[in-house]
């Protein structure tokens, strides 16, 4: 994951714009290695019933894009979710979570705790951040147990 390419500002503006942009994003993070059905280890696949899923052709497993991702049983539209991971990330002034919910028209402790979920992460990992931005692929698809 460390190879993967830099994002340009004008796809990062189009991913804050577009959930299914984003979730393509998620599962090209995520199965950029090829695809391994967590259930029983087969490679092949069919696409699945929801956008951007993937099926297990031999068991019939279908998991999402964002499952065992940052987003994982996120219940706020994707793109905001990716806005506010990417800002903690560094990729712009982080801003608190009362900003967060007045610019998203969110809760303010849905995006407290959000961000607090992706803070852990970057600590969980050790890429904490200082004054430099961490890469926001670092912690997007790594496992969440």
């Amino acid at each position: 994951m460390s190879q993967y390419k830099e994002l340009s500002q004008e796809f990062i503006e189009e991913l804050f714009l577009d959930n299914e942009k984003v979730l393509q994003y998620v599962a090209d993070l995520k199965w950029q290695e090829g695809y391994v059905c967590r259930k029983c280890g087969h490679t092949n696949f069919c696409f699945g019933k929801t956008y951007a899923s993937r099926r297990c052709t031999r068991c019939k497993t279908e998991e999402s894009a964002t499952a065992h991702t940052i987003f994982h049983n996120c219940k706020f539209p994707i793109n905001k979710a990716f806005f506010i991971a990417y800002t903690v990330c560094g990729g712009g002034k982080e801003i608190s979570s009362y900003e967060y919910a007045d610019k998203l028209e969110l809760n303010q402790m849905t995006c407290w705790k959000f961000r607090k979920r992706i803070k852990d992460r970057l600590y969980k990992h050790g890429k904490v951040k200082d004054k430099n931005p961490v890469p926001i692929h670092t912690i997007l698809v790594t496992e969440e147990k």
